[in-house]
């Protein structure tokens, strides 16, 4: 079963390239949208500052 994926793939790079892109576009149009106004922008880019700042915070202390 593996094989048959795999060979699909060689075969057909394109398609995976545009299923890739189709996907993150998709998932990342709200995104787009919701930056256009700068209120919003400075938000997403706290939340993501801290966001960041707990994962990193998390995988430190896993780590040790």
């Amino acid at each position: 079963m593996i094989y048959n994926i795999l060979e699909n793939l060689y075969k057909f790079p394109r398609f995976l390239i545009a299923v890739l892109l189709g996907f993150f576009l998709t998932t990342l149009k709200p995104f787009f949208r919701a930056l256009k106004n700068k209120k919003e922008v400075i938000v997403f880019i706290i939340a993501n500052t801290i966001i960041i700042a707990i994962l990193q915070l998390i995988l430190r202390v896993m780590t040790k």
